[in-house]
C-alpha cells in the first residue's frame, strides 16, 4: 500500500472527484480528512461528509475524519487545518478540490456569483495551501495537488465565461507560484485536469444534465490519474499541468473505455482543453 500512513486532506470530498480520489488513496492505506460544507442530506446533491465518510472507511484500512468547513473563511480554514493534525498529526498531501461554476457572460454574472467563484476557487485555494505549508514542510514526500486547468491563454475562454476562468486560472497560478517557491523545501504542486467532461454534480445540475452527464467520465478516472501523481518524488515532479489521460498514458494506460458513463455516446471535451 504505498500510502500507508499518509495523511490527506481534500477539500470538496463529500462528492464527486474529490470523494473518488479519497476512496483511491484510502485503498492504499491513506489516513483521509474530507472537507464538504454539506453536513445534512440535500435534494439536488447526492449525499454529505458523513455518508462519504463512510464509504470511504470501507474502502481501506485507514482512518477517515469528516470535516464540516467553509473554505471561504479565515476561521474555518484555520479549524480545518488544525482539526487534522491533532486527529493525525501530520499532513502529508494537500487535495484542492472545491469549486465553485457559473458560466456566464460578464453582463449576465451576477456580484455574488463572482464572489462565490472566486472566494472559493482562488481565495480559498491560496489559503488552503498557505495553512497547510508549515505542515507540508515536516512531511516526507509531500505534495499539492489542485484540480485546476492548463493555463490556455486563447481568448475564447474567456470570451465565453470572464468570471469563471480567470477564478480556474487562479487556482492553476497558485500551482504555478508554489511550485517555484516552495520547491527550496521539496513540496510539490501540480494542477490536474480531465481532458473529457467528468460525471458530478455541477454536470448534472448546472451544465448539461443527463445529455452531458451520458458523454461524460466517471471521476475514477481522474482519481486514477491522481494516485500516480501523488508517488512521484516531490521534489522531480512539481510545476505541471496534467491532464489525466496525459498522466495514465504515462503509465501504460490507454484503454479509457472504463471510465465512460456510456460507452456507446460520443465524449464531450472538457473546457480549457
Amino acid at each position: 500500500m504505498v500510502f500507508k500512513d499518509k495523511v490527506v486532506l481534500v477539500t470538496g470530498g463529500s462528492r464527486g472527484i474529490g470523494k473518488a480520489i479519497a476512496l483511491r488513496l484510502a485503498k492504499e492505506g491513506a489516513h483521509t480528512a474530507i472537507v464538504g460544507k454539506t453536513a445534512e442530506p440535500h435534494p439536488k446533491l447526492e449525499g454529505t461528509i458523513y455518508t462519504a465518510a463512510e464509504e470511504i472507511a470501507k474502502a481501506g484500512p485507514g482512518n477517515v475524519l469528516p470535516i464540516q468547513g467553509d473554505i471561504r473563511y479565515e476561521e474555518s480554514i484555520e479549524h480545518i487545518v488544525k482539526t487534522t493534525v491533532d486527529t493525525f498529526g501530520k499532513i502529508d498531501i494537500l487535495i484542492n478540490n472545491a469549486s465553485a461554476i457559473n458560466l456566464t457572460t460578464t453582463e449576465e454574472t451576477e456580484y455574488k456569483r463572482w464572489d462565490l467563484m472566486h472566494s472559493i476557487n482562488v481565495r480559498g485555494t491560496f489559503f488552503m495551501s498557505k495553512t497547510c505549508i508549515p505542515h507540508l514542510k515536516r512531511a516526507h514526500n509531500p505534495h499539492i495537488l489542485n484540480l485546476s486547468p492548463p493555463l490556455n491563454m486563447d481568448p475564447a475562454w474567456f470570451g465565453k465565461h470572464l468570471a469563471y476562468t480567470m477564478s480556474k486560472y487562479g487556482m492553476s497560478m497558485v500551482i504555478l507560484g508554489l511550485a517555484e517557491e516552495l520547491k527550496q523545501y521539496r513540496i510539490a504542486a501540480n494542477a490536474l485536469w480531465p481532458r473529457t467532461t467528468i460525471a458530478t454534480a455541477a454536470v448534472q445540475n448546472l451544465l448539461g444534465g443527463d445529455f452531458l452527464i451520458q458523454r461524460s467520465r466517471t471521476p475514477e478516472i481522474v482519481a486514477d490519474a491522481a494516485f500516480h501523481i501523488l508517488q512521484k518524488p516531490s521534489f522531480e515532479c512539481t510545476g505541471n499541468f496534467f491532464t489525466d489521460e496525459q498522466v495514465l498514458e504515462k503509465e501504460g494506460i490507454t484503454d479509457f473505455s472504463k471510465y465512460a458513463v456510456n460507452p456507446e455516446q460520443k465524449l464531450m471535451r472538457d473546457l480549457f482543453i
